[in-house]
């Protein structure tokens, strides 16, 4: 790869575009999940898992470092807009930036590197989390008070105790793993012809 390469070009940052909006339209389908309470500790493994598919793919169209540190940011500012947890952004930034030196590390052709990259980019998905377990009073009444009533509130809390904390860290990383596994047996054509193995 000649030095010029390395840079994103205007190519490249559509592409990061084009899979990001596919990234989020696919988060905020399953992440819909989270109005029945039952399902929020779920979508710690649900999200990172079905998001392997188009990861992967960018992966396989833009092999240079910031791609997915500009994806992160993108999304961890779609969700500062949207009034979830604003603490998706800053964990986000350094997730990307742990993933990007993953993968860079591997010259961007190991396959390896770059399931364990998106297992490390899925942990900024815990921000969402954050207030739920660090500012839970807080977050509670502004659950009850933001309109999802006490009732939900209640049975939200009650599916999230502090406990599961690290665990939903854990399966970030797992099902991003997993994820990243799906997406390139799904996409091995892609990944042979990327040369990335």
């Amino acid at each position: 790869m000649q030095k010029s390469d390395k840079r994103l070009n205007a190519k490249d940052l559509i592409n990061i575009g084009l899979f990001t909006a596919i990234y989020f339209v696919i988060m905020f389908a399953v992440a819909c999940l989270g109005y029945i309470p039952i399902f929020m500790p779920a979508l710690a493994a649900l999200c990172p898992l079905v998001g392997g598919i188009p990861f992967m793919l960018l992966l396989t169209k833009v092999r240079k470092f910031g791609a997915m540190l500009i994806m992160i940011v993108i999304l961890g500012i779609f969700y500062l807009v949207l009034g979830t947890s604003p603490w998706t952004l800053p964990l986000g930034i350094v997730t990307g930036l742990i993933a990007e030196l993953i993968v860079r590390a591997g010259n961007y052709q190991s396959a390896k590197r770059a399931v364990i990259a998106y297992g490390v980019w899925c942990i900024a998905i815990f921000g969402n989390f954050v207030p739920t377990f660090f500012m839970r009073d807080a977050y509670y009444e502004r659950m009850v008070s933001g309109g999802y009533g006490l009732e939900y509130a209640d049975a939200y809390m009650s599916y999230l105790p502090d406990w599961i904390a690290p665990i939903l860290i854990v399966a970030c990383f797992v099902f991003g793993c997993l994820g990243a596994l799906l997406g390139r047996a799904a996409l091995k054509k892609h990944f042979i012809r990327a040369g990335i193995v």
